[in-house]
Parts: structure tokens; sequence; C-alpha cells
């Protein structure tokens, strides 16, 4: 009989591709908080963590350089340098997010099935309507507004892209209920910090879920908004559970 798997081997294994560096920060978050690498500790070579991750080490780098100005990590150059766990961890959610709500882990797996339901459910929707130009007009404009918003104004330009899906839904009740189930997300959101890298990410994936419902195709956008959604689930399970 195989051996049990360490909680090392199971923090450090491939991730998805989709969400590449989401999971990659979210795998590293579990393994500092869960003490698989102890305050102090190093983690592992960047070559073998690459490796294990099944990610490209530039990926890799961009997860480490969000640690390290969250707070959680710290690199150091020479012949022992490497990535190392800070030996005073952020309290919460450290300095450069703001305070969670008063039960983040309860809060976080109910809106984030909420939040998966509706918003999956939108996006197909949306592409199966016949959209007038108006409706496609307001897709479009949305989605460049988002992708040129930078990081003070992107929260609420990535709020408006995704109330735009669900108001081309034309259901004023769904709408609604996006538009409440966003309010929960962002108050999560707002505890942790906003990382450019997945940033791009996003605005990758919004390009191919409008696409998606500008194509007339349900499947492809509810498809592009789960993995969307995917990986901002796997940055604040990361953060905050």
């Amino acid at each position: 009989m195989a051996a049990p798997a360490t909680a090392d081997e199971a923090l450090f294994r491939p991730v998805r591709a989709g969400n590449a560096f989401e999971e990659t920060v979210e795998r590293l978050l579990q393994a500092v908080r869960l003490g698989v690498v102890a305050p102090g500790e190093r983690l592992p070579a960047e070559r073998e963590l690459a490796a294990r991750l099944s990610v490209s080490r530039v990926t890799l780098r961009e997860a480490i350089r969000a640690l390290q100005q969250a707070g959680y990590v710290e690199s150091r150059r020479g012949r022992y340098g490497g990535t190392f766990v800070n030996q005073t961890l952020p309290s919460g959610a450290g300095a450069a997010m703001r305070q969670p709500p008063a039960d983040p882990v309860g809060d976080l797996g109910d809106a984030l099935t909420l939040r998966h339901v509706l918003e999956t459910g939108a996006a197909a929707t949306a592409a199966a309507r016949p959209l007038g130009p108006g409706e496609r007009r307001h897709l479009r404009s949305r989605l460049a507004e988002t992708a040129a918003a930078g990081l003070a104004e992107y929260r609420r330009k990535d709020s408006r892209l995704h109330l735009a899906i669900a108001e081309v839904t034309a259901s004023a009740s769904l709408t609604a209920a996006v538009a409440d189930a966003r309010m929960r997300v962002n108050e999560l959101l707002d505890a942790i910090p906003l990382l450019e890298p997945n940033l791009v990410h996003s605005n990758e994936q919004h390009e191919l879920i409008v696409a998606s419902i500008l194509d007339g195709d349900p499947a492809a956008a509810r498809q592009a908004m789960a993995e969307h959604l995917d990986g901002t689930a796997s940055l604040l399970r990361g953060f905050l559970s």
C-alpha cells in the first residue's frame, strides 16, 4: 500500500493550468498558514517548487512577489539565500489589506457558492439571448473600462462589468441577485490585496467571457465565467481561510 501523502506533498502538488498564478498564491499561503513551512523557514528552492507545482518559474516568482508585498515572506540573497517565511506574519489580512468580515471562513464558502451559481448562469443566459446593438455596445464599453482601469478603480470597474453581464440577461431579478452577491464578495475582496498579475489574468478572462456571450455560445460563456470565478475563489481561500 502506498504511503499517505504528507501535508507538504498535498499542498505543493500540481496546480490547474487555468488559474496558475491564483492557485500558486493559494498553495503557498496554505503552506504558510498551516505551518508546513514555519516562520523563519525557507520555501523549497525555486526550481524544485516550480516543478512540483507544475508552473513556470515566472508564475512562481509573481506569486512569491505577491506574498512579499502582503508581508508573508521575504527573499534573501547570497549562499544561504532563498525565500523565507517571515518571523512575524500579518495579523488577519495584514497591513496592505483591510479587516476581513467577522467570520470570513463562514461567509466565504456561502458567498462563493452563491456567486458561482448566479454569475455562471448569468453568463450562459446572456449568451443565449439575441442581443441588440445597444446591449453589445454596453458589454464592450464596460469591458474596455475594466481593461483600462488602474488599481484604485479596478474593483469598481470590475463590478460594473459583471453587473453588465447580468443586465443583458434582461432579468431584473437576476441582476438584483448578482448585485447583492457581488456586494458580499466585494467585502471579502476588500480584505485582500490587489495583485497585478491577477488583474492581467482577470482582464484576459473577461475578454473570453464577453467574446463567448457576443458569439452566442452559452456553454463557452458559462465555462469561461466559471474559470474566472475559480481564480478569485483561490485567492480568497488562500488569504482568508
